[in-house]
This record gives C-alpha cells, sequence and structure tokens, in this order.
C-alpha cells in the first residue's frame, strides 16, 4: 500500500527541514513524498533542494493560498492512501505510517484513519500545550462540534477522487469543510487509531491566535453551508478545544 504525503509551505525556512525529515525517518518503505511550495523568498526552496533526490514530487510556484496548494499536491499523488505534513508539524515517531497502513488492514472497509495529535510550543522545548484525544467517531459527535484533527487523517485516494478536493471559497477553515463534507455530507467510513499521529507547532495558520476572529466567522459560514446550526455548534466547539487545553 503506497502512501502519498504531502508537505505545502511558503516561507519556513525555519520549520521546513524539520518536517521533511519527520517524512524521510519513517519506518514505512512505500512512502510517496510530495511538497509544494508558494514561491518562497526566504531560503526555503534551496533547504528543499538538499533534499531533491527523496522527494518524490516537488514544485515550487505562486499559488492562491494553502488549500490551493493542498490540491496541487492532491492532483500529483498516486498513492493509495494520502495524508498531509503541515510545514510547521513533525510526526509524533518514526512508525507513524506503519501504524497508518496497518490500522488500514485491520479494517478494510474504512475510507480512512484518524488518530490524536498535540499541540506544541513553537520553540526548541516543543511543551504540550493541547493534547488533542480523537475519540471513537460518532456522527452526533460532529453535530456538536467535533472533529478529528485534520493532519491525522488519512484518506484512500479513490475516495478523494470521489468526492473532490478542498473548497478554495473558504481561505482559512477549508479543512473543516473538507471533514464535514466527507464525514457528515457523505457520511464516508472512518476509524479511529488510537495513538498519536503528529506534534504541530502553534502559531501555523490553524493556531494563529491574532486570526481567531476570522476563523470563527469561517467555521460559522461553513456549518452553515452543510445547515447545521452555525453559531451552536461552533460555540460548541470552541467550549471543546478549551477542556483540551485544560485537560492537556
Amino acid at each position: 500500500m503506497k502512501v502519498s504525503v504531502i508537505t505545502v509551505c511558503y516561507n519556513r525556512k525555519d520549520t521546513i527541514e524539520q518536517s521533511i525529515n519527520s517524512v524521510l525517518d519513517q519506518d514505512y518503505p512505500d512512502i510517496e513524498y510530495i511538497v509544494i511550495d508558494g514561491n518562497s523568498s526566504d531560503g526555503t526552496k534551496d533547504i528543499i533542494k538538499s533534499y531533491a533526490d527523496k522527494i518524490a514530487n516537488y514544485i515550487s510556484e505562486p499559488d492562491k493560498g494553502m488549500y490551493d496548494a493542498i490540491n496541487k499536491g492532491l492532483s500529483r499523488a498516486t498513492g493509495d492512501i494520502v495524508g498531509l505534513m503541515h510545514s510547521d508539524d513533525v510526526f509524533y515517531d518514526t512508525k507513524v505510517v506503519s501504524k497508518i497502513v496497518e490500522a488500514f488492514h485491520k479494517n478494510p472497509d474504512a475510507d480512512a484513519i484518524y488518530g490524536d495529535g498535540l499541540y506544541v510550543t513553537n520553540d526548541a522545548e516543543q511543551k504540550i500545550v493541547r493534547n488533542r484525544i480523537g475519540g471513537e467517531y460518532g456522527l452526533k459527535r460532529i453535530k456538536a462540534g467535533w472533529l478529528p484533527l485534520h493532519p491525522t487523517v488519512y484518506i484512500k485516494k479513490s475516495i478523494i477522487e470521489k468526492y473532490g478536493n478542498y473548497n478554495l471559497d473558504f481561505k482559512i477553515a477549508s479543512d473543516t469543510e473538507f471533514l464535514l463534507r466527507y464525514l457528515y455530507k457523505y457520511k464516508i467510513n472512518i476509524a479511529y487509531l488510537n495513538t498519536y499521529i503528529v506534534k504541530m507547532r502553534m502559531g501555523g495558520l490553524s493556531t494563529n491566535y491574532k486570526r481567531a476572529f476570522e476563523v470563527l466567522l469561517e467555521d460559522y459560514n461553513i456549518y452553515k453551508f452543510h445547515q447545521l446550526s452555525g453559531a451552536k455548534v461552533v460555540f460548541q466547539k470552541k467550549i471543546l478545544a478549551l477542556l483540551q487545553y485544560i485537560n492537556k
């Protein structure tokens, strides 16, 4: 089973090498690594090029934002399953991809697998800020504001081809729309892998406090777009997030 891992980046010279090595250090032998750069100007491209012989597919060109870049990666992915490694993040350990593939073998009817993640400080110590335990999937949980942590979700390429890429109408939280479309609208089969998948540095697009209100507003519009009670679900979602900070 081939696994396509996609990293998209723009001006991430301080973190991109750790993300790249996190993928390359995985013990699973059949990984197709795809890197999509948005024409960085800070030295990121030089770092990526130094790993050119280990990256299956690399392009650097202007894009319309992170989700446009992800869609470019999806169009190039040839793996049986596809997942993301953001340019600020790293895998929890070297066995993560192997565990994901094993989970697909144990759950042959699963269209997707998801797991747990950690939000950590953006420094050398990487102290835990938030413990994001996925828990078992349930439609009622989605209506109450729960979604799996986006970078822990690995999906069969055939399912992505069936239900579509990221919606570029949403600039900050298109991952929320993507997951709602797959889980709430189309009700794909998804299985929980009770292990840590990723460590996410605080300060990325989805964790930047300065953009919290913009994310909140876009979340509201996304839930309304899927005919859910936007204000109610977003409020419940934020309460869930607060509890994760408290129970880290």
